[in-house]
C-alpha cells in the first residue's frame, strides 16, 4: 500500500466523525449564533432597558436575523415574577428597594424574585422557531448544558433538579452539591423564542438569598410562603465562587463564550446589533405599563 493511500484511509475516518459531530452541533443549535456580551459599566441604570432589549431581539430573530446569545450584568437590581407583582404589599416593597437605590423590574419571562449585581451573570438564548414548536424540556436540558458545561472548568458536580427554599424555585435549578447557583425560565413569542438564566458566579448566596426573603417579607402582607410565594430558606443558595472556586465573574463568562463556541459554533460580536434606541424606550415603558401593575 503506498504511502499516499494509507494516510488516505487513516484520516477517512477522523473526517467522517468530525462531519458526525458538526451535523450534531447543528441538530441541537441552530447556525450562526452571535455572542454579545456588553460591558458592566455600559448598563442602563434601569433593569427594564435589558429586558426590553430581549423582547425586541427576540422579534428581529422571529423576522430572520440570526440567534444570539446574549450575556449581561446590572449593578443592583431586583426582577420579579408576575405573581410576585400581585402580593398584596408588592408596590410598597418595591419602592423600598427603589429608594434604597435597587432598580426593580417585573419580569416578562415569569418565575418569581431574583436579585441581580455585579457577581450575577445573565445569560439569554435567543433563537428561531419558525415551525411554532414547543419542546419545552428539550430547551431546558439544552440550557442546562451551557451552563454546566461552562463551568466544567472548576467542577462536574454541576447537577438539574428543584432545590426546596431556593429562590425563584424550578424544575431545572441547577445545583452543587444541593446547593443552587442558577434558575433557568423561558419566553416564547410566535416565531422565537427566549431561553434565560441567571448564574451566582461570585459573591454570597445567602446575602442575595436574604434580600429575596427580605422583599417577600415585606411583600406578603399577611398571606404565608408556599403556593402564594415561595418560601426562601437559608441554606439553600451559593455561589460558584463558593461551590467550585470560580474566580470572578468575568471568567464564568469567558468559559459560557468558549463553551459557544466550541459546541455551537457561535462568533462573538465586537459590537451590539444596532436597535433604534426610541422604540427601545417606547417598548420599555410598554413592559412597565403591562406589567408593573395590580
Amino acid at each position: 500500500m503506498s504511502t499516499d493511500r494509507a494516510e488516505y484511509e487513516g484520516i477517512g475516518p477522523e473526517i467522517k466523525q468530525q462531519e458526525r459531530l458538526a451535523e450534531q452541533k447543528r441538530q441541537v443549535w441552530p447556525e450562526g449564533i452571535r455572542i454579545w456580551a456588553p460591558t458592566l459599566e455600559s448598563m442602563p441604570e434601569d433593569i427594564i432597558f435589558p429586558l426590553a432589549w430581549e423582547e425586541m431581539m427576540c422579534r428581529r430573530v422571529g423576522e430572520g436575523e440570526a440567534p444570539i446569545m446574549h450575556i449581561w450584568r446590572h449593578p443592583y437590581a431586583l426582577t420579579i415574577g408576575m405573581r410576585d407583582r400581585r402580593l398584596p404589599r408588592a408596590p410598597q416593597a418595591m419602592e423600598k428597594l427603589r429608594r434604597e437605590g435597587c432598580s426593580v423590574a417585573v419580569r416578562v419571562s415569569g418565575g418569581a424574585a431574583v436579585p441581580l449585581d455585579e457577581g450575577v451573570v445573565n445569560v439569554s438564548l435567543i433563537l428561531p422557531n419558525p415551525d411554532r414548536k414547543l419542546e419545552l424540556h428539550g430547551d431546558f436540558e439544552r440550557m442546562v448544558s451551557l451552563i454546566a458545561g461552562a463551568a466544567a472548568p472548576w467542577t462536574s458536580e454541576a447537577r438539574a433538579g428543584e432545590i426546596a427554599g431556593a429562590f425563584c424555585p424550578g424544575d431545572y435549578d441547577v445545583s452543587v452539591n444541593g446547593r443552587k447557583f442558577c434558575g433557568i425560565a423561558q419566553r416564547r413569542q410566535t416565531k422565537a423564542y427566549i431561553l434565560t438564566a441567571f448564574i451566582i458566579a461570585d459573591g454570597s448566596g445567602e446575602e442575595r438569598r436574604r434580600l429575596a426573603r427580605e422583599f417577600y417579607d415585606e411583600a406578603s402582607g399577611i398571606l404565608q410562603p408556599g403556593d402564594a410565594y415561595p418560601d426562601v430558606r437559608e441554606g439553600s443558595m451559593a455561589s460558584l465562587d463558593e461551590l467550585a472556586g470560580v474566580p470572578s465573574a468575568e471568567a464564568y463568562i469567558s468559559s459560557l463564550q468558549d463553551w459557544m463556541i466550541e459546541q455551537a459554533g457561535a462568533s462573538i460580536l465586537t459590537k451590539g446589533p444596532q436597535l433604534p434606541l426610541d422604540e427601545l424606550d417606547r417598548l420599555s415603558a410598554q413592559l412597565k405599563l403591562r406589567y408593573d401593575r395590580d
